[in-house]
């Protein structure tokens, strides 16, 4: 690793504290609008090893809020995207690409042993709750994204207790099947704001699916403030 990539981190950081980031293994679920934003933040400040899990290609209706997503990468996969991203940043971490949608058939697989911090970027309640069962079963630290999508304020994003969040439609629905689970704590990032469109309003894609409208700036903020979670657990910085 060429330490002048991390000149400007290790002053505010510290050296220990970058050597643990180094060593450190996060597992990112989703390269979406929010997964994608939280990768690249977390290559930059100098995670050393990845696994990232998405099944999808690049679209061009991805352009509008994906950090891989580019006139040149449309058709690529978004692990292949996403990981020439993070080698042309920094040429020595290590990305374990997984082309798959997440089940309990492929789970442990995608989560090495030594994994330090798992973000959930996905979009399915389904695969939401298999990726909190996992970490909390495990003992790994995870951090969850609640909807990000037909919001224009990422001002109103913050850090909690999913059992202290309100108006997000996702909190509420995952706080319900949570409970049924026996889970009392999943710390998330989530906004207060009232969706500006509704369910009614929404488009349709290709497959005749709803799917949510959605602006550059708010997922992209959700994902750093993600990565920022994580880098500062893994740094101890309180």
């Amino acid at each position: 690793m060429n330490d002048n990539l991390f000149g400007r981190s290790q002053p505010i950081l510290g050296v220990e504290a970058m050597e643990k980031l180094k060593n450190s293994t996060v597992c990112v679920f989703g390269l979406g609008g929010v997964g994608s934003f939280a990768f690249e933040a977390l290559v930059r400040a100098g995670v050393g090893r990845f696994s990232i899990i998405d099944y999808a290609k690049v679209d061009a209706t991805n352009i509008n809020r994906q950090l891989i997503a580019l006139e040149s990468t449309i058709g690529s996969k978004k692990t292949d995207a996403a990981s020439k991203r993070a080698h042309d940043i920094n040429p020595g971490v290590l990305v374990e690409c997984h082309d798959l949608f997440l089940d309990e058939s492929n789970i442990e697989k995608c989560i090495p042993s030594e994994t330090s911090y798992i973000i959930d970027a996905v979009d399915t309640v389904s695969a939401k709750l298999l990726l909190v069962k996992y970490a909390k079963k495990q003992n790994i630290p995870i951090i969850s994204c609640m909807g990000t999508g037909n919001k224009v304020h990422p001002e109103k994003l913050g850090i909690c207790d999913i059992f202290k969040t309100s108006v997000d439609p996702l909190a509420r629905v995952m706080r319900t099947e949570l409970k049924k689970m026996g889970i009392k704590k999943l710390q998330v990032v989530w906004s207060d704001e009232v969706p500006l469109v509704k369910g009614d309003e929404l488009p349709i894609n290709s497959e005749g699916k709803k799917v949510p409208a959605s602006v550059s700036y708010v997922p992209s903020s959700a994902g750093l403030i993600m990565a920022s979670v994580v880098v500062n657990n893994i740094a101890g910085i309180s």
